[in-house]
C-alpha cells in the first residue's frame, strides 16, 4: 500500500523526465542517474518538459505503485534545475500537486517551538 506518513522521503526529479517511461524505466533513472534505490520506501516525483503531467514511483515491499496526475490546462510549478535530485515533504508535493509552487506566498512557515529547561 501507498505510504503517506510523515516518515516518508519524498525526492522530486527536477527538469523534465520523458514520462512514457514505466515502472522499470523510472527505477533504471532513479537507480542510474541519481544513485539511489528504487526499492527504498521512499517516493519519487517526475514532471514532464510541458509541465502538465506528473508520475509519482513508490515500492511498497511486494510493487511499484505509480501515482499520476495530468492537467488540463495550466502547468505545474516545477523545479527547472536539471540532472538535480531535491529532497521535499510531503506537504510541499502536495502543494506541487495543488498548483502552487514550493514556496507559496502566504503559507505559514513551519515552526518547532524550542523547548526551556
Amino acid at each position: 500500500m501507498l505510504d503517506f506518513s510523515g516518515s516518508t522521503t519524498v525526492y522530486l526529479a527536477c527538469g523534465c523526465t520523458d514520462l512514457r517511461k514505466s515502472y522499470t524505466g523510472l527505477a533504471a533513472v532513479i537507480k542510474l542517474k541519481f544513485h539511489l534505490d528504487p526499492y527504498s520506501r521512499g517516493m519519487f516525483a517526475f514532471c514532464n518538459r510541458r509541465r502538465t503531467l506528473i508520475k509519482i514511483l513508490q515500492w511498497d515491499g511486494s510493487g511499484f505503485w505509480i501515482l499520476m496526475k495530468r492537467l488540463d490546462r495550466d502547468s505545474f510549478h516545477w523545479p527547472d534545475t536539471p540532472d538535480e535530485l531535491k529532497k521535499v515533504t510531503l506537504k510541499e508535493i502536495h502543494w506541487l500537486c495543488d498548483g502552487l509552487s514550493l514556496k507559496p506566498s502566504g503559507a505559514f512557515e513551519e515552526r518547532h517551538p524550542k523547548v526551556v529547561v
